[in-house]
C-alpha cells in the first residue's frame, strides 16, 4: 500500500482531521525516527516515516486520510534502561494525544519491554501490534446547538459522586442495549432521577481511557473505578453503546449536552498523577516507548526505575514543559470541545511535586493560575499522596476547592460517639475556616463528604465494622476507611427491628450533617437508595452487580428523606453561604450570625468545646445576617434555624436560649422519625411540632432536630 505524505505542521499534538486529511505529530526528545502506523479493519499494518521534525515534534500530513483511521507509532531510538532509555521500535505506541481508542490491551509477554521471567533492564523484541489497541482519528465537527457553560455558583452546587456504567447498568427504565453508557447516563429517564433528587452536577469517575490491569485479568476482574489511565483525550470505549468506534466522541458529547439541558454540570475525577504503564514491571503501551524520562520521573540513583508517590508504580514528571503541556492541552480539550464544567484531581499533591515536597507555587499551579480557559472552571483537588508530606488539605491555591478528608473523619468521629471532637466539629459545620480562611477562601473551598467511591458506602458505613473484600482476591485489599469503621450492632444484615432502625437514624444523620453544613456537599452515588457492597471497601476492580446501583431494591425512605434534605439546602441560603461566620452582634442586635449552646441553653464556653463527656450541642444560624448580596447587591435575608445534634445514646432535653425565646419555633427535620418539612407535600401524619418561650425541646438518642423561625414578614 502505497501513502503519500506531506511534511505536515508540528502543532497541535496528536491526530488533527481538517476536512481533506489529517495531521500527525509527535513528540519525543530520544527518537531517531518515528514511524507512523496505519492499520486497515484486518489489522493490516501500513509503517510511514513521517518526514519531519521540529522542536522535538515528529509530524506528517496523509491527505484523504479520515476519522476511523487505526493507527500508532513504532520509536526508533537508543535502548538502555539503566540511564531511562527505553526506545523500541518492536512495540506499537498509542498515541498520547489519542482523542478515540479501539479495542482493549491483550495481555501477553509481547507487550512487556523486558523478557518476563528474565533480566527486568534487557530488551524483549516480540512485536507487540497484534496485543495492541489502536488510536483513531476523530470527527470534531458536532452541533451544540445551544449548549453554554452553566456556571452554577460554588456555593449553590451538590455535587453527587457517580460511575457512568454503574448508575444504569441494571436500570429498568433504560433500554438495555444502552445501560451502562454514556447514553443511558443521558437516557431521559436517567435525567429525570437526577432533576428530582436535586443535585447540580455529576462528578464522574474517571472516564479517559484507562486499561484493565494485567493482574486483576488474571483473576478474572476489571478495573472498575478506572484509576489507570492511558489516553488523557479520550473518552473511554467502553462506555460507547453505538455507532462506528470513533464516534464515542460524538456519544460523549451527546451526554454533556443532555445533561446540561437538564441543569446539571459535568465534572471528571482526572488521573494525570501517574499512568497505568507501571514501574520498571509493568508494560509498554505509550509514554515508555515515547520518551520514557521525559514523561516519568526516574529515580535519580538508577534510571533503570520510577519515582513512585502514588503507590501504582510510576508518577509523571511535572518538572517537563512537555509533560505539563500535555496536561493543560488534555485539561482545555476537554473543557472547550467536550464541555465539561470541571475537574476533580485525583492525588493532587503529585502534580505539585515539581522536586521532592509539595509545593503550592510549582508550575502546575502556576499554569492552571494563567490559563484563560482552566482558571474559569470548577477545580477540585484531592489534596493528598502516598508521598513524604502528601496530606495538604488546606494548602491548596485561592482558586481550588478541596475534598475535605477532616469532614469526613469528624463527622464519623461525632456519630460514632468518640469523645472531645465538638470543636472540630463546630469547624466542620461552618466550612472550616480553620483549614481555608487564612489563604483568601471561603467555606466552599470546602467540598464536604461522609462517603465516597473509595470507602464503605453509607449503608456498609453503618453496618459493618471490618471489612469484606474477599471477592477482590489477592491481598483483600483495604479501603480509605480500613480500620477507622464501625457499626450500630450486629455486624451486616439483621432482622433485628432496633438495630435496623438506629442503622436508618444514623443513615439519617449523616446525611442532615453533610446537607446542613457549610460548604459544598457531594452526595455518594447510592446512598440516597441504601447502595450496598456487602462490606466491600474497595470495590475498584468489582465491575459486577456488588458495585452497580440496585434498582430493584430501593430504600424508597431514605430517598425521599434525601431528595426533601437536598431541597430544604437549596431553599435557604443560609446553609450555603458564601462567606464564613464571625460570630459579631449583627445590626446593633444582641444576636451574632452564628451561636452555640449547651442542653440547658447556656453560651457553649471553652471548656464545653473540649468536654470529654460532651455529645451534644446547639448550633444557632441568624437568617438576617447573611453577608451575600443577592444578584443586583440587594440584601439577603432567610428564616433563622436552630440545629440540635446529640450523638449521645441517651436522649437529652434542649431548653430554648433566652436569645432566641418569644418566637415560633417551627420543626423543620428530625432524623428520629425521617421527618423533612416540605412545602409541596405536607407531611400526611400531621403539621410539623412547634415551641415557643422556654418550652423544653426532647431530641432523641443519636439524632438531629432542626427547627426554624420564620423571618418577620414572612
Amino acid at each position: 500500500m502505497t501513502v503519500e505524505v506531506w511534511p505536515g505542521q508540528p502543532f497541535p499534538l496528536g491526530a488533527t482531521y481538517d476536512g481533506a486529511g489529517t495531521n500527525f505529530s509527535v513528540f519525543t526528545e530520544v527518537a531517531e525516527q518515528v514511524e507512523l502506523c496505519l492499520f486497515d479493519a484486518q489489522g493490516n499494518e501500513t509503517r510511514v516515516r513521517l518526514p519531519e521534525s521540529t522542536a522535538y515534534c515528529w509530524h506528517g500530513y496523509l491527505p484523504g486520510v479520515g476519522p476511523g483511521q487505526r493507527y500508532g507509532y513504532r520509536v526508533y531510538g537508543r535502548y538502555e534502561a539503566p540511564a531511562g532509555l527505553r526506545c523500541n521500535p518492536a512495540k506499537l505506541l498509542l498515541d498520547p494525544y489519542a482523542k478515540a481508542v479501539e479495542g482493549e490491551v491483550r495481555w501477553t509477554e509481547a507487550l512487556y519491554p523486558y523478557p518476563l521471567g528474565g533480566d527486568v533492564l534487557a530488551r524483549n523484541d516480540a512485536d507487540s501490534a497484534p496485543f495492541m489497541p489502536r488510536a483513531l482519528v476523530i470527527n470534531p465537527y458536532f452541533d451544540w446547538g445551544h449548549d453554554y457553560p452553566l456556571r452554577r455558583p460554588w456555593h449553590e452546587t451538590v455535587l453527587y459522586e457517580v460511575h457512568v456504567k454503574g448508575f444504569t447498568a441494571t436500570h429498568p427504565g433504560v433500554p438495555e442495549e444502552l445501560r451502562g453508557s454514556y447514553s443511558g447516563l443521558a437516557h431521559p429517564v436517567a435525567l429525570e432521577y437526577l432533576e428530582k433528587l436535586g443535585v447540580t452536577a455529576i462528578e464522574l469517575l474517571p472516564v479517559h481511557q484507562f486499561v484493565h490491569d494485567h493482574a486483576l485479568v488474571e483473576r478474572g476482574l476489571r478495573n472498575y473505578w478506572g484509576y489507570n489511565s492511558i489516553g488523557f483525550l479520550a473518552p473511554h470505549n467502553g462506555y460507547r453503546s453505538w455507532g462506528q468506534p470513533a464516534e464515542v466522541v460524538q456519544e460523549f458529547k451527546a451526554m454533556v449536552k443532555a445533561l446540561h439541558e437538564a441543569g446539571i454540570e459535568v465534572i471528571l475525577d482526572v488521573v494525570y498523577n501517574h499512568t497505568a504503564e507501571g514501574n520498571h514491571l509493568g508494560p509498554m503501551l505509550c509514554f515508555k516507548g515515547i520518551d520514557n524520562a521525559a514523561y516519568y520521573r526516574l529515580a535519580e540513583n538508577d534510571r533503570g526505575y520510577y519515582v513512585d508517590t502514588t503507590g501504582t508504580g510510576n508518577t509523571l514528571n511535572m518538572r517537563h514543559p512537555h509533560v505539563l503541556q500535555l496536561i493543560l492541552d488534555s485539561l482545555r480539550y476537554w473543557a472547550t470541545d467536550m464541555h465539561v464544567d470541571g475537574f476533580r484531581f485525583d492525588l493532587a499533591a503529585s502534580l505539585a511535586r515539581q522536586f521532592h515536597e509539595v509545593d503550592r507555587l510549582s508550575a502546575f499551579f502556576d499554569l492552571i493560575q494563567c490559563d484563560p480557559v482552566v482558571s474559569q472552571l470548577k477545580l477540585i483537588a484531592e489534596p493528598w499522596d502516598l508521598g513524604a508530606g502528601g496530606y495538604q488539605i488546606g494548602n491548596f491555591p485561592p482558586l481550588w476547592s478541596e475534598w475535605n478528608g477532616r469532614f469526613r473523619d469528624t463527622v464519623r468521629d461525632y456519630w460514632r460517639g468518640k469523645p472531645a471532637v465538638l470543636g472540630d466539629l463546630g469547624y466542620r459545620l461552618t466550612g472550616s475556616s480553620d483549614l481555608y480562611e487564612a489563604s483568601s477562601r471561603r467555606p466552599y473551598a470546602s467540598i464536604n463528604f461522609v462517603t465516597a467511591h473509595d470507602g464503605f458506602t453509607l449503608v456498609d458505613l453503618v453496618s459493618y465494622d471490618r471489612k469484606h473484600n474477599e471477592a477482590n482476591g489477592a491481598g483483600n485489599e483495604g479501603g480509605a476507611d480500613d480500620n477507622r469503621s464501625w457499626n450500630c450492632g450486629t455486624e451486616g444484615p439483621t432482622d433485628d427491628e432496633e438495630i435496623q432502625g438506629l442503622r436508618h437514624r444514623q443513615q439519617r444523620n449523616f446525611l442532615a450533617t453533610l446537607l446542613l453544613s457549610q460548604g459544598v456537599p457531594m452526595v455518594c452515588g447510592g446512598d440516597e437508595i441504601g447502595r450496598t457492597q456487602r462490606g466491600n471497601n474497595n470495590a475498584y476492580c468489582q465491575d459486577n452487580a456488588l458495585s452497580w446501583f440496585d434498582w430493584d431494591h430501593v430504600d424508597t425512605e431514605l430517598l425521599v428523606f434525601t431528595t426533601r434534605l437536598i431541597a430544604l439546602r437549596k431553599r435557604h441560603p443560609v446553609f450555603r453561604r458564601r462567606r464564613f461566620f464571625h460570630g459579631r452582634p449583627i445590626h446593633g442586635s444582641q444576636l451574632s450570625d452564628i451561636g452555640w449552646f449547651r442542653p440547658d441553653g447556656s453560651e457553649m464556653s471553652e471548656e464545653d468545646w473540649s468536654d470529654h463527656e460532651a455529645r451534644s450541642l446547639g448550633m444557632f444560624l441568624n437568617g438576617d445576617a447573611i453577608p451575600d448580596p443577592g444578584p443586583r447587591g440587594e440584601r439577603i435575608r432567610d428564616d433563622s434555624f436552630y440545629l440540635l445534634c446529640n450523638a449521645a445514646a441517651a436522649a437529652v432535653s434542649f431548653t430554648l436560649p433566652r436569645v432566641l425565646q418569644g418566637e415560633q419555633w417551627i420543626e423543620e427535620l428530625d432524623t428520629a422519625s425521617g421527618f423533612v418539612g416540605d412545602p409541596s407535600h405536607p407531611d400526611p401524619k400531621g403539621p410539623p411540632r412547634t415551641w415557643r418561650a422556654r418550652s423544653q425541646v426532647l431530641l432523641e438518642g443519636r439524632s438531629v432536630l432542626l427547627l426554624r423561625c420564620p423571618a418577620a414578614g414572612s
